[in-house]
């Protein structure tokens, strides 16, 4: 399995910001209240220190009870304010989080569902669900706690300099005086804690998709007796992300004590100027009151570059699963919706015309194939396994681009087609029968509205599946569970079979339909097959040469190429490919 690695950019990455934005568009009139309200926390914060001060120098210091008590209503009230607008901005926040967090991931597995096939070929199953899961819950948190919070922390940082400044400056700078010490700290903390963040977000993305392939092929694991093994390599990517966290850990253990003794050094120079400078008040003009400010400034102030340096993981854990999200969205490997023509009839006749494809750049499976299947004809594709039968109908149904020719459809280009239209006029089925874990009835008509029961019974009957569907519990309520496991391969096969006849296609495709069932099934599949094909322009691909010998045409395919074509008996006498492969399922070689 290869394993993903990420790394992370600067803390803030204005292009992905610029990205995120867009997002919240939608809700920009309260964004810009979520801006206010920050701005209003970060100015009240600083206000109790002053107010205390001028409670001290003045009120106490005087004796005036009554002013000390009006005083303190006023910090009651200014406390309440605070706690309020705290309350509306955290929650505001979130909310605007989660909305976003909702669009995000609406838009990616939208985005998802148009990308080609080629695109899953090549990508794990298990790096797409740590986009679509992990990566925008991620983004939640930036939202939520990250972003706003930090800005509100910054604007804190720089209305209480202001404060300090305006009350002393000679006070200010000695409290400043351990901030580069602080600074070089939290910058080392940043750098380290940078590098075991990837580490995490790798350990993961790894764990992920090792984790979705090795269930998804646990039978394979299993009939190879291969579960220590493949523990064993379970354990090894599970103690990376544990030390790769560990080390993290240990950054935040090293840097938090470290940002505590240097906020307590600041505060014992600052008392020790302070009280010195307070009992020579006539000359330093120095007050108690001022002192215990300053204290309360200093606190203040070096709370949120410490909870900066907090949320710097979640924030840059943010930017790097915003960056992997938006490079999926930007990705362009979906189908081009490139044609409008939705024919209310189709004929059923197919053209492929000097067709090249290749799946990897210039590494041609398909070269020069050219046909014809007329209306109601059934067309054959026999070869070996990679000869390109599988190939030809997933460029019939725009699944990936021909690279040369064309391929039409009543003598129209498939490009011209509308893609669902195009779809919805090829019945597909396929070897492997996928059945989602849900009802059968959801499972033919995959949430289509359009498609009525009596739809559905029709086209059961028209397969012969009727009688089996009758005697299920429920009947299409019936639960099919994961894949279709409680069904047998037969009565999956049927219920792919009433999934591509529900709609009435022109064109059948059947790919290897019978080649996984017994001798007694394939005789059931075949006459449905046989009812399904009446009048229908079909492409058969089977291993079975004996399913398919009152074919139109068969077409005897070889590296890319057609090297044979025409009818079961006329091929047989040619003595050629086929002829030898007929020879060899029964076994008649000498």
């Amino acid at each position: 399995m290869e394993k993903e690695q990420v790394s992370s950019g600067n803390i803030i990455d204005f292009k992905v910001l610029r990205r995120l934005m867009q997002f919240v568009r939608p809700y920009k009139s309260r964004f810009y209240f979520l801006v206010f309200l920050t701005l209003a926390v970060g100015v009240l914060s600083p206000l109790r220190p002053l107010l205390i001060q001028h409670t001290l120098d003045n009120e106490v210091a005087s004796g005036d009870y009554n002013g000390m008590v009006w005083m303190m209503g006023i910090l009651l009230f200014l406390l309440l304010a605070q706690s309020v607008l705290q309350y509306v901005h955290t929650y505001l926040s979130g909310w605007m989080g989660q909305q976003v967090i909702r669009d995000i991931r609406t838009k990616l597995y939208q985005h998802l569902v148009h990308l080609r096939l080629r695109f899953f070929d090549k990508t794990p199953i298990g790096r797409l669900v740590t986009r679509t899961i992990s990566d925008v819950e991620t983004l939640a948190d930036v939202f939520s706690e990250g972003l706003a919070a930090m800005v509100s922390d910054l604007l804190q940082l720089i209305f209480i300099l202001a404060f300090m400044f305006y009350q002393d400056w000679r006070l200010a700078l000695l409290s400043l005086a351990t901030l580069p010490l602080l600074l070089i700290s939290t910058y080392i903390f940043k750098e380290k804690i940078k590098v075991a963040f990837n580490d995490v977000r790798n350990a993961v993305a790894n764990l992920n998709t090792f984790v979705q392939e090795h269930i998804t092929g646990m039978n394979v694991v299993q009939i190879f007796a291969s579960e220590k093994r493949e523990f064993e390599k379970f354990k090894a990517i599970n103690e990376e992300h544990k030390q790769a966290n560990l080390r993290s850990v240990l950054y935040y253990s090293i840097y938090f004590p470290v940002a505590e003794i240097i906020a307590a050094a600041g505060i014992g120079l600052l008392v020790w100027y302070g009280a010195k400078g307070a009992i020579n008040f006539e000359e330093t003009g120095i007050t108690i009151g001022k002192l215990i400010a300053f204290i309360m400034y200093i606190q203040m102030f070096f709370r949120p570059i410490r909870m900066i340096a907090d949320r710097y993981n979640t924030l840059q854990m943010g930017i790097v699963s915003s960056s992997r999200i938006i490079n999926l969205l930007d990705n362009k490997e979906h189908v081009q919706e490139t044609g409008t023509y939705k024919p209310e009839h189709l004929d059923g006749r197919v053209e492929f015309d000097q067709v090249w494809f290749a799946y990897n750049d210039d590494q041609y499976v398909l070269k020069d194939i050219s046909f014809t299947v007329k209306p109601g004809e059934t067309i054959a594709l026999v070869g070996a396994t990679g000869a390109g039968k599988s190939s030809i109908i997933n460029l019939l149904n725009r699944f990936y681009e021909i690279n040369k020719g064309s391929i039409r459809i009543d003598g129209k280009d498939i490009r011209l087609y509308d893609l669902g239209s195009l779809r919805r006029n090829i019945g597909v089925v396929l070897q492997d029968v996928f059945l989602f874990s849900d009802t059968i009835f959801n499972n033919i008509t995959l949430g289509n509205t359009e498609v009525t029961e009596d739809m559905v019974w029709h086209a059961a009957e028209l397969v012969g599946a009727r009688k089996f569907i009758e005697r299920l519990p429920g009947q299409f309520n019936y639960n099919v569970m994961e894949r279709g496991a409680t069904l047998s391969v037969g009565q999956r096969q049927l219920i792919s079979f009433i999934r591509a006849m529900v709609y009435d296609p022109k064109i059948l495709i059947l790919d290897e339909a019978t080649s996984s069932v017994d001798s007694e099934t394939e005789e059931m599949i075949q006459q449905a097959i046989d009812k399904m094909m009446k009048g229908r322009t079909s492409i058969v691909i089977a291993h079975r040469l004996s399913t398919i010998q009152r074919a139109d045409k068969i077409l005897v395919l070889d590296h890319g190429h057609i090297i044979e074509s025409g009818r079961h008996e006329e091929l047989l006498q040619h003595q050629g490919a086929y002829a030898q492969l007929h020879k060899m399922q029964y076994k008649e070689i000498a």
